[in-house]
């Protein structure tokens, strides 16, 4: 039986009332292409559900071209339908959306929980780790607490020049619930791995992130 993976969209499509944003389409689709290969099922969800609101999309990447055509992409499950017990590995992708609705929705919290405690992999890319702020286990302990994380950088947000848009800095939240954040150069791939969890810094860490998914199932 072939292992199954969910990626995780948000629904939030308004940057802080400057721009428009949504899930940044690269971090999903180049996983999403790396998982298939591999020999995995491979579901996705959002917030809400349907289509979610897109950012970043470049029309001349057949990965991305070929994720949006997807059935599962265009018209996403609603994580609040999703049962987390068919899944071997969670990964949230990241854009600033998911810096809105991640981290307090009880849905994403709850796959995360579910899959991590039933022994898979839970991982997340860029903004995606905005689904660990809050992402609590049974015993009460933050998820990240202790571990070492990789997530989009002040440095980053700063050059990104929403550093006063965004609710909150992701790099500090996750040190604040006792991660050891692990900032690599900016705008370079940077992919951390402790046990079970495994984070991204940016848009450039998707695809390697994506593989080292891939080892910690095989």
């Amino acid at each position: 039986m072939s292992k199954r993976i969910l990626i995780v969209l948000t629904s939030h499509d308004d940057l802080g009332g400057v721009e428009k944003t949504g899930y940044y389409v690269p971090e999903a689709a180049h996983p999403w292409e790396i998982f298939l290969r591999a020999g995995y099922e491979v579901d996705v969800a959002s917030v809400r559900g349907g289509r979610p609101p897109q950012d970043g999309f470049d029309p001349d990447d057949p990965a991305q071209v070929a994720f949006l055509a997807a059935p599962e992409a265009s018209d996403t499950a609603r994580l609040a339908d999703v049962d987390a017990s068919g899944y071997d590995a969670v990964f949230y992708a990241g854009g600033h959306g998911t810096m809105w609705d991640f981290p307090d929705d009880p849905d994403v919290i709850r796959i995360g929980r579910e899959v991590y405690e039933r022994g898979g992999v839970v991982a997340a890319v860029c903004h995606g780790p905005s689904a660990l702020v809050n992402l609590s286990l049974s015993d009460g302990t933050y998820l990240v607490e202790g571990k070492r994380v990789a997530a989009f950088t002040n440095a980053e947000e700063e050059l990104r020049g929403v550093t006063h848009v965004v609710p909150f800095l992701l790099a500090d939240a996750l040190t604040g619930r006792g991660a050891k954040h692990e900032p690599g150069p900016d705008w370079q791939a940077q992919v951390v791995v402790d046990g079970r969890l495994a984070t991204g810094q940016n848009p450039a860490s998707a695809a390697p992130l994506a593989e080292r998914v891939v080892e910690l199932l095989t």
